[in-house]
């Protein structure tokens, strides 16, 4: 039997997924649970309160979708226009493309000799795939859709921000503040550890990081909107 390495492409591909997905979740939190304290801190109306939540929720996943469609757009474009600009050049000056692959493999320890067996065979089997793989390291048939990098950067945003949403609302207007911190407070806890785990770090420091970082949010907020609604303005 033969043992298997496990393919680094997908699982990078995958840890990429998570931290963006957790990434957009916490972003989700703090500015959703920023605003609702901040107005709770100034008003004590539960539709003062929600609105104002719904207000930030729709807008924030709109942005995290607008930013990221565009952002993914122009790199797909970008990846299009030299996949373009390869083929290009492989019609036009093959010579000079081949003597480019060739560099490519002897630049990563090949000696001359083998590095030019490699592409020349490379080169009869499939001048374009090789090229884009060594030199672009771009998969044309795997492009980044921008739709689908947009809804789930929209959808990781509304997961994180129902959270303080719900957590405000819900409770006797007694609690409501310290509810809504501690909701906070486990909801940020589980995106740090899920940060750190996607990105190889520290789970105790991240989370610390991502934790100090949500609640002084808040309490700021709340300060403000405390101040404003104390001087009626």
């Amino acid at each position: 039997m033969v043992h298997r390495e496990p393919h680094q492409s997908d699982s990078g591909s995958k840890l990429n997924w998570l931290r963006a997905a957790v990434l957009g979740a916490n972003d989700g939190i703090v500015s959703v649970a920023s605003i609702v304290v901040g107005v709770a801190g100034a008003s004590n109306s539960a539709g003062f309160i929600f609105t104002a939540g719904i207000a930030g929720l729709v807008a924030g996943a709109l942005s995290m979708a607008v930013g990221e469609y565009v952002s993914v757009s122009t790199q797909r474009d970008t990846e299009r226009a030299l996949l373009e600009k390869e083929r290009y050049e492989l019609e036009h000056e093959p010579e000079a493309e081949l003597a480019e692959l060739t560099s490519l493999y002897a630049a990563k320890g090949l000696s001359q000799e083998t590095a030019l067996q490699v592409a020349r065979e490379l080169t009869a089997h499939d001048a374009f795939a090789a090229h884009v793989d060594a030199e672009l390291h771009i998969d044309p048939n795997a492009l980044t859709n921008p739709w689908q990098a947009a809804i789930a950067s929209a959808a990781s945003f509304l997961s994180g921000a129902i959270i303080p949403l719900i957590a405000v609302v819900l409770p006797p207007e007694s609690i409501r503040i310290p509810v809504t911190f501690a909701a906070v407070l486990v909801a940020l806890i589980i995106t740090g550890t899920l940060s750190a785990y996607a990105g190889g770090a520290n789970k105790t420091r991240a989370t610390v990081r991502v934790v100090v970082g949500g609640l002084l949010a808040m309490a700021i907020t709340y300060g403000i909107g405390k101040f404003f609604g104390v001087v009626g303005i």
